[in-house]
């Protein structure tokens, strides 16, 4: 992890070309017949999404889902070759992304200024957002805005409880789609929200109206889009993560644990620190405790007051890649704590509060420099 003293990221002008600019990438994914393509139809007909680029990724020799999403002449769909996006065409999407702004061009410049990826029904996210956070040459043109899963409410709980793909998609997302909620009973609908609330405590939760979401509940959802505002930091530390800490107030470190009955071993835990935390401990504690078992992490997302710094440093990674940390130039709320949010399997929380606790003990013994340095 970089230093975390660095300059805060600066927000483009809006003035500036498209061909610099950092273009915003949406990850739509969910299982099988969970409603995806709806929702994708939906959504490219509406006004504030006529310069997007579409890819389309099939499972199997003969693709059909490009036939069925909506066309016109505002937009562009691609149908990516054969394959999962999570294997085998993982280098065929970094390639797409590397010569679509000039393959699209209209009169020299790009002709769209935001992405949405579809996966497969089978496909784990996880590779495909590291191809984004990773690969160095699409990483400078494009950034991850956020990770869009739908899940159908008629069969989502059967659905998580039998396939493990199901459960990733919704573990990683930023924001749950439910579908088909007109099938199901108001009781059905909450057991599978109270479900989903457990599994990914971060993730804001929309019931679809017959496939059809309001944009603006979708997109910008990163903390890394250039138009970011600090509400999308709250959004990130939803209260459903924080609501037993009151068990824990008299703890110097507090944390929650989820139970999720569908799968025991992936876990929603959400780290408080009261105190403000040595930059240099953070980066121990990513070193030693969250990189070498970087697949078990399948999402870390955080906000931390760094001791010396006036704002905070905000953290996100998925599994053992993790954007650069960037430096708020304002707190979001009056609540200064340290809280990171993960989804985990088979991670002991205990040993992560207790390590954390152990490395910032050490450092606070040594010179602060970034006190020195004020």
């Amino acid at each position: 992890m970089s230093r975390p003293d660095l300059p805060p990221r600066e927000v483009p002008n809006a003035d500036v070309d498209l061909v610099t600019q950092s273009l915003p990438v949406s990850v739509l994914t969910g299982f099988l017949g969970s409603g995806k393509t709806t929702l994708l139809n939906y959504l490219i007909r509406q006004p504030t999404l006529t310069r997007t680029l579409v890819l389309i990724n099939e499972f199997g020799e003969i693709g059909i889902d490009h036939d069925l999403v909506t066309r016109s002449s505002d937009e562009v769909v691609i149908e990516m070759a054969s394959g999962c996006l999570c294997c085998t065409i993982r280098g065929d999407l970094a390639k797409t992304l590397r010569e679509a702004p000039s393959r699209f061009a209209r009169a020299g410049k790009p002709w769209f200024d935001r992405v949405v990826i579809e996966t497969t029904g089978l496909a784990d996210p996880a590779p495909i957002i590291h191809t984004l956070m990773s690969e160095s040459t699409v990483a400078q043109r494009y950034h991850l805005d956020g990770v869009i899963t739908t899940i159908d409410a008629f069969n989502g709980n059967g659905t998580l409880e039998r396939q493990c793909e199901s459960v990733k998609q919704a573990s990683v997302a930023d924001c749950l789609v439910i579908t088909k909620s007109d099938l199901v009973s108001a009781d059905t609908l909450k057991e599978l929200e109270h479900r989903l609330a457990n599994l990914n405590p971060s993730a804001s939760r929309i019931v679809a109206n017959k496939g059809a979401v309001e944009p603006e509940l979708l997109f910008n959802l990163g903390i890394y889009d250039p138009k970011m505002k600090t509400p999308d930091v709250q959004r990130w530390l939803r209260a459903e993560a924080l609501t037993e800490l009151h068990d824990h107030r008299n703890e110097h470190v507090h944390t929650h644990n989820d139970v999720n009955r569908h799968d025991a071993n992936i876990k929603a835990t959400c780290l408080t620190v009261d105190e403000p935390i040595r930059g240099e401990a953070i980066d121990l504690w990513l070193d030693q405790e969250l990189l070498p078992r970087g697949e078990d992490f399948l999402r870390t997302k955080g906000i931390i007051n760094i001791d010396g710094l006036d704002g905070p440093l905000v953290i996100h990674g998925v599994q053992h890649i993790f954007h650069p940390p960037m430096i708020l130039s304002e707190w979001p709320s009056d609540d200064r704590r340290t809280r990171i949010v993960f989804i985990t399997r088979n991670v002991d929380e205990s040993r992560l509060r207790n390590a954390l606790i152990k490395l910032n003990a050490v450092e606070k013994r040594k010179p602060n420099p970034l006190s020195q340095n004020l």
